[in-house]
């Protein structure tokens, strides 16, 4: 076998025994990093439509446009998240609350009074977003207790207007320095 053979190979596994994470104290820290607030849509099973309020979301590549966010492995809508599946990541505003709590919810039809539209490919774009990223999945990956969607962005558009904030485990707003 080569020496370049060798590099590549991963080293076996080490176990270690750790003591316990307390996960709600780390839930509390994590909290500590302000996030932006987005609500992912896609086209669900039949005519359904998936939405769902995530802080998960970051840009990953310019080129190419990737972005990523994660998703429950409990959650009901993983199906609509496998590769070359299209959705939307819809960036929500100041004032948007009502909406953010309306996706985290887990009412039968989270889309009841929402304005959108369908795009060609029958995924719901939320009106009156700060900004809007259409995309298809371009890969998946388990990790943890979730499930890592990397998207690839084929449309954009964004509009005026203030973000939502999430910090702490409370919406908030940017108290931005006039510039």
């Amino acid at each position: 076998m080569s020496s370049a053979t060798t590099a590549l190979r991963q080293a076996e596994p080490v176990t270690e025994l750790a003591p316990p994470v307390d996960t709600r104290a780390l839930r509390n820290a994590m909290g500590h990093f302000a996030t932006g607030v987005t609500v992912v849509t896609a086209p669900g099973e039949g005519s359904a439509m998936v939405g769902i309020t995530a802080n998960s979301f970051s840009s990953l590549s310019l080129d190419p446009p990737l972005i990523l966010w994660s998703l429950a492995l409990s959650s009901p809508n993983l199906a609509s998240f496998v590769e070359g599946k299209p959705f939307a990541v819809n960036v929500l505003g100041q004032g948007q609350e009502a909406v953010a709590m309306q996706f985290a919810s887990a009412r039968d039809n989270k889309f009841a009074g929402i304005d959108y539209r369908l795009n060609q490919q029958d995924v719901p774009l939320l009106a009156d977003t700060l900004a809007r990223f259409e995309c298809r999945v371009e890969f998946t990956r388990r990790l943890g207790d979730h499930l890592l969607i990397v998207g690839r962005v084929k449309d954009f558009s964004t509009d005026e207007g203030e973000p939502m904030l999430f910090f702490k485990g409370r919406f908030g707003t940017l108290n931005a320095a006039a510039s």
